[in-house]
């Protein structure tokens, strides 16, 4: 996910790298604005706020329960192996306050610890269940929706939750009981491999006091569940960005790093466009099918009581889930240079099975004597090493006069013709994510990837290895909207970079080892027209092996 500026505001754009060779169910096509979606994916969409689980083939069951104060009261206990379709509750509407944070607690298999426990009214898309204007629908998203009808208030989530031998479904207590609490659940046979399905989590996170400078981390698949290595998706957030009625953090960027990166995959510029909304939404309420601010009034002042002061927002994402193969950051600017204090409170939504589906086996040092001659790494034109002190894009350098994130040193090269060296990889892999920690300060860098097997005899081209712009950037911004361009160029401090380039199975599956040919093809356009082009290179301070392989069977 990455952004562009306009003159007023920014737009991003989410868009995914294949392997090529990649089975795919539909052709890639290029986008332009007169494409639109075919009607059957709109006829599905038109659908949100509807029971869009199967109507046929599954099992059910449900009842009525009361929540105690403190403590949990199960709901289900399913056996055998299925996949949850439907998960709904409705409660008497007069127990709104009482129910908003009651916690969901499911726990997958008997493991150790729940993938889901969080507060229930996030978990279904609303930070609280104060209804300020009276609405039918509070949450009208597509995979989960919160409605009120005749007295009651229902609510419903669609996302498939697959198990193996059991899921266990709870409401814990939050203070005060809760009377009269319908409860049911649709579920359907299973019977696709373990390794092939992945657990639904919903991960909360509450931050009373953010820590000023710093980002807020929703998620961390490093730290979940006792498992260091997950495979799986990123499909969401649910999230509080205030309790006081105060939309200003919504300047707060969102950044997602995933498998190992320390540039983000993922990088947007504001709080609101994530959750679908320019300018804070113009401080109204909306709901749609995968964004939405469905609760919180426009400020302090239109607030009518405490509840009313709770601001939340929700991002789904289904056709457009951010996959991994290793693990997942999922990281939040609070206000636009993490000042904020607002209290947060935050769910993760994602998919994820306890085992790799992208494995590290090799690392060349560039710069490094001794990692060189191990990789036969060999560039003619290759300048001697040199040492860099820079920083990686992960917010304010200092804050208030502390300094949050401390510069680091690397080593490298640049080279303005070509490099070759060795890979180790895992025989069984069904292609290779090739990373390269850069100096960003070079622009516009492009490459032509060749890889040879261990004998070096037949060189095939894998690819284009392109990675535009660079850490100076042209800034207009003209007193009016057509004025004339502005050329002002700044510069960043922050030089160091991760980029990933995709090797393709049919190059690298059944081989140990590889050759890789990296062939610099300078792009000379200026930042501008009439700019100095400058020195064009390719930059190399580090190049990491990740190989795809099949998942191992859970845990």
């Amino acid at each position: 996910m990455a952004y562009t500026r306009t003159h007023y505001g920014t737009g991003y754009y989410i868009y995914n790298q294949f392997v090529p060779g990649t089975e795919l169910s539909h052709p890639l096509k290029s986008w332009n604005e007169s494409s639109v979606p075919g009607q059957d994916v709109l006829n599905l969409i038109s659908r949100a706020g509807t029971d869009i689980s199967p109507k046929s083939g599954y099992k059910q069951t449900g009842g009525t329960l009361d929540v105690p104060a403190s403590g949990s009261i199960l709901a289900a206990n399913l056996k055998d192996k299925a996949t949850v379709r439907s998960l709904t509750f409705s409660i008497p509407d007069n127990e709104a306050a009482a129910f908003t944070n009651v916690h969901l607690r499911i726990t997958w298999d008997g493991r150790k610890q729940p993938s889901i426990d969080a507060p229930i009214a996030l978990f279904y898309g609303a930070g609280t269940l104060y209804n300020r204007d009276n609405r039918e629908f509070l949450v009208k998203a597509f995979p989960v929706n919160i409605r009120f009808a005749n007295g009651r208030i229902y609510f419903a989530c669609y996302f498939p939750m697959p198990f193996f031998r059991s899921a266990r479904i709870e409401l814990v207590g939050a203070g005060q009981p809760v009377k009269g609490v319908e409860w049911g659940v649709h579920y359907m046979p299973l019977d696709a491999p373990e390794n092939e399905l992945s657990y639904f989590h919903a991960t909360y996170r509450d931050f009373p006091h953010p820590v000023l400078g710093e980002d807020m981390v929703l998620l961390d698949t490093r730290k979940t569940e006792g498992n260091e290595n997950w495979s799986g998706s990123f499909i969401g957030t649910s999230f509080i960005f205030s309790h006081d009625a105060d939309l200003r953090t919504l300047e707060g960027d969102p950044r997602f790093f995933f498998d190992d990166s320390l540039t983000p995959q993922a990088q947007g510029t504001g709080t609101e466009e994530w959750g679908g909304g320019g300018d804070y939404w113009g401080g109204l309420n909306m709901t749609l099918a995968f964004v939405g601010h469905p609760v919180g009034a426009r400020d302090m002042k239109a607030a009518v009581n405490e509840q009313d002061k709770i601001e939340s927002a929700y991002r789904f994402l289904l056709a457009d889930m951010m996959p991994f193969g290793k693990n997942a950051v999922i990281r939040l600017e609070h206000g636009g240079t993490n000042e904020s204090t607002q209290h947060y409170e935050t769910i993760a939504y994602w998919y994820g099975l306890p085992s790799s589906s992208l494995v590290k086996t090799d690392q060349l040092q560039i710069g490094n004597a001794s990692d060189e001659r191990a990789h036969g790494y060999s560039s003619p034109q290759a300048s001697q090493p040199y040492t860099l002190t820079s920083r990686y894009e992960w917010g304010i350098d200092t804050l208030n006069g502390k300094e949050i994130y401390p510069a680091e040193t690397d080593r490298g090269r640049t080279t303005t013709g070509t490099s070759e060296f060795k890979l180790h990889l895992n025989a069984h892999n069904l292609g290779v994510l090739l990373r390269r920690k850069l100096d960003y300060s070079f622009a516009d860098q492009r490459a032509e990837v060749f890889i040879a097997d261990k004998s070096k005899s037949v060189w095939k081209l894998a690819g284009i290895w392109y990675l535009a712009g660079s850490n100076t950037v042209v800034y207009s911004n003209p007193k009016k909207e057509l004025g004339a361009t502005e050329h002002i160029v700044e510069t960043s401090n922050r030089r160091f970079r991760d980029d990933e380039f995709l090797i393709p199975r049919e190059l690298t599956q059944g081989r140990k080892a590889i050759w890789v040919r990296i062939k610099f093809t300078p792009v000379n356009r200026p930042l501008y027209p009439g700019y100095a082009v400058g020195q064009r290179a390719w930059s190399e301070i580090k190049y990491t092996a990740y190989c795809f392989v099949i998942p191992k069977r859970r845990r």
